[in-house]
């Protein structure tokens, strides 16, 4: 029983031990299966996660660099600003060195100056008191002097006491006269060669220029024109019948008519320009024509009339073009035209106008003026003599109303009311414009002059002349534009030379009238001659 138990036991425990090695069995298997399945899915999730953690390392390095970046980038704007911040600072340092460095020169300067200044201070009061001994040295003489002129006045008085009112005042007056002339010769000739070295040189340069730009010929004319006949037959067709012909010319032409013995020739007399011109040239077409009847004077006229009132705008905006007045009013433009039938002293006046235009402009380019408004005042400064036989007042008065008429700028109207000193000039161009009316006024050639009173005015110039003591002779010269006068060398001193011919240029200033001016030389001339033997 015993050993079945035993024996059971043992069976028992053997099945036991086989069924647990079984179940072992299984459950290691099992177990091995749990573990490699874990064991993979550590292995995947490991992978996964090495995985993330490089995705993330790989951006945390990015990340890093971008930091990096980001400050190196940081850094160096802060480096450059503060680069930029020193390197101001450095500028401001070195511009406040170089004020510093300015004034320090400035001072110095100022220091020197002052130095100079005591150094001349002190020659100035070394000057001064050489100065004072020599005073006292020249009192001293002074006084001896004076002692010496006290004993000459007693004796000179003790002479006059004898004479009489009139020959003491005599002596007075010739010992006074003497006194002062030496100083009169010495201020006029003080004051001339001080305004002859400041305004010579430059006025005659100016002049120059001005006048080598400007050139122009003009033709003598006259109040009278001639018109050439065929024969002299045609005086009598002229005439008509009892004088009929002649009767009509005259009343529609405002001319008059003179035939005489002049061989094939007709003169027509008037002192308007225009009406003589429309004269001329309708009697020129009726010689031509032959037909003569006082039907065919009237046409001629009128047909004249109209063609000579084309003719005087064209001459005006011509003369406006050539000095550059192209904004000039047309009325204004035309009332110039009449000037070119206008003479002064034979001087064609709108020739003259054009050329006072050119010399303005030129004179007013040389001193820095406005040129354009000079040549428009010289252009215009004689447009009254277009009208000055039609309106009362002179052409200056005329000249000046047109001009306001017709809002001229007001230097324009200054020059025309001041180019004959009529008015004060307020203005450069108005000096300027006086200046070149009487250039081109007084240049040789620009004028006519009757012979008789050229004659008369070179006379005029000798016996003003030789009216003062002491002249010899005189003589009038260049057309009379200097007067060369002789003195007595025994009678004037070298002194008295600059006095007397100052009073001959003011006596001919103010008894004459002449165009330009008139050079005044006065010569001494001192001789000695002797004889060998």
């Amino acid at each position: 029983m015993i050993g079945a138990l035993i024996a059971g036991i043992i069976i028992a425990l053997l099945i036991g031990l086989g069924i647990g090695f079984v179940f072992r069995n299984a459950q290691l298997k099992s177990a091995q299966a749990d573990s490699q399945s874990l064991i993979e899915h550590a292995e995947n999730k490991a992978n996964e996660l090495t995985r993330q953690a490089k995705a993330e390392a790989e951006n945390l390095k990015k990340e890093a660099e971008n930091l990096r970046k980001e400050k190196i980038l940081e850094l160096k704007e802060e480096g450059q600003k503060r680069r930029e911040s020193i390197e101001n600072e450095f500028a401001e340092t070195r511009i406040e060195l170089k004020e510093t460095e300015k004034r320090l020169k400035q001072r110095e300067e100022i220091l020197d100056r002052k130095d100079d200044t005591l150094t001349r201070k002190e020659q100035s009061l070394d000057s001064k008191e050489e100065n004072l001994s020599n005073k006292t040295n020249t009192l001293s003489k002074r006084e001896e002097s004076l002692s010496q002129i006290e004993a000459e006045k007693a004796a000179e008085l003790a002479r006059i006491a004898s004479l009489s009112h009139d020959e003491a005042k005599e002596i007075v007056l010739t010992q006074t006269k003497e006194s002062l002339s030496k100083e009169m010769a010495q201020l006029i000739r003080t004051s001339e060669d001080k305004a002859m070295a400041e305004a010579d040189k430059k006025a005659k340069n100016i002049i120059t220029l001005a006048m080598q730009r400007v050139s122009g010929d003009f033709v003598s004319e006259q109040t009278v024109s001639v018109v050439t006949l065929p024969d002299d037959s045609m005086k009598g067709r002229i005439i008509g019948r009892e004088g009929r012909n002649i009767r009509t010319f005259e009343a529609l032409t405002g001319i008059d008519v003179i035939i005489d013995d002049t061989p094939e020739a007709v003169i027509l007399s008037g002192f308007d320009p225009i009406r003589r011109e429309i004269a001329r040239l309708t009697l020129e077409q009726l010689v031509q024509d032959g037909r003569i009847h006082p039907a065919r004077i009237e046409e001629l006229v009128e047909k004249n009339r109209k063609d000579l009132d084309r003719k005087i705008r064209e001459y005006g905006e011509q003369a406006a073009f050539e000095v550059g007045a192209h904004t000039l009013h047309p009325d204004l433009m035309k009332i110039m035209g009449r000037l070119h039938f206008r003479t002064s002293y034979g001087q064609n006046v709108l020739n003259h106008s054009i050329e006072v235009a050119n010399l303005a402009g030129n004179l007013a380019g040389e001193m820095g003026e406005n040129v354009t408004l000079a040549k428009r005042a010289g252009f215009l400064h004689d447009i009254g003599k277009a009208l000055d036989h039609e309106i009362e007042g002179s052409h200056v008065e005329i000249g000046t109303e047109l001009a306001k008429k017709y809002k001229e700028n007001p230097v324009v109207i200054n020059a025309i009311a001041s180019h004959h000193g009529d008015t004060e000039p307020t203005n450069n161009i108005s000096v300027l414009v006086a200046a070149a009316d009487a250039l081109s006024a007084a240049r040789p050639g620009a004028r006519r002059e009757s012979i008789e009173n050229y004659i008369k005015r070179l006379q005029n110039l000798e016996e003003i002349s030789n009216g003062f003591d002491g002249v010899d002779t005189s003589f009038a010269l260049q057309a009379g534009r200097e007067i060369r006068v002789m003195v007595n060398p025994a009678k004037l001193s070298d002194d008295k030379m600059t006095v007397l011919a100052h009073d001959i240029k003011e006596k001919i200033e103010n008894d004459m009238d002449y165009p330009g001016n008139i050079k005044v030389t006065v010569i001494r001339e001192t001789r000695a001659i002797d004889y060998a033997k």
